[in-house]
């Protein structure tokens, strides 16, 4: 059997990685293919906890930069990452994947509270994890919910998964001559300015050593072989190569 480099990992996806080329919020194939992915994680021996943005269905600060409350907006934007965590859960389960949802907010009649250490718990019994609505406060990004999550339940390894390579000097997609970054630090993602993720998750991940992997999540089986050992996408680390 081929060793896996991590333990457990905290795997972030946005909420456009669901969306069809149509259009539509959810794309079926789209989620039945990326629960597959993550059951195939678990079948290694991988504990995968997972956060899924909502930017699909609705993103709270556009809807602040359109006049609705910011606190109002974030709530809603929360509850839109609720949905999609749901519908990852019933593709998972469809599969015969234990998982469990686990909000931030509480919906006890759709999901569980959060709790760490029933987190924890259920990541040691080869269940999914999937935290929903952030971390239940406004004013706060996904990716500073799964830089906290990743944080709590001690991962090895943070992915955040996109649709380019990884990391690059510039939009890839408007600048030709944009550059991949194979390994950066994190004080260099943030004097830099790249867009990694908020100033916040970075710190959190910086500040707590947990490494951050960028990659193409829709290169199919790209994760499973990153967990092979396969070097894939960008790394992020609190120190630089070669330094203790």
């Amino acid at each position: 059997m081929t060793t896996m480099i991590c333990r457990r990992i905290l795997l972030k996806l946005s909420g456009e990685a669901l969306m069809s080329e149509e259009g539509g919020s959810i794309d079926a194939k789209i989620l039945k293919r990326l629960a597959a992915e993550i059951k195939e994680l678990c079948d290694a021996g991988i504990e995968v906890g997972l956060v899924i943005g909502g930017g699909n269905i609705l993103r709270g600060a556009q809807k602040a930069s359109e006049g609705l409350d910011r606190v109002t907006s974030d709530h809603m934007g929360m509850l839109a990452t609720v949905i999609n965590a749901m519908a990852m859960q019933d593709a998972l389960e469809c599969i015969d994947q234990p998982v469990r949802v686990m909000s931030a907010l509480q919906i006890n009649q759709v999901c569980e509270d959060y709790i760490r250490r029933r987190a924890v718990r259920h990541l040691e019994k080869g269940r999914v994890a999937i935290f929903a609505a952030g971390m239940g406060n406004p004013f706060f990004t996904t990716d500073s919910a799964a830089s906290l999550r990743a944080v709590e339940i001690n991962a090895d390894l943070l992915i955040k998964a996109t649709k380019v390579e990884g990391v690059y000097s510039a939009d890839p997609e408007q600048h030709s001559d944009a550059v991949l970054y194979k390994h950066l630090t994190f004080d260099e993602a943030l004097d830099q300015r790249l867009g990694v993720m908020d100033a916040t998750a970075l710190v959190l991940c910086r500040d707590n050593d947990i490494s951050l992997r960028v990659m193409n999540i829709f290169e199919p089986g790209a994760i499973m072989r990153l967990m092979q050992g396969e070097d894939l996408g960008s790394l992020i680390t609190a120190r630089g190569r070669g330094e203790q």
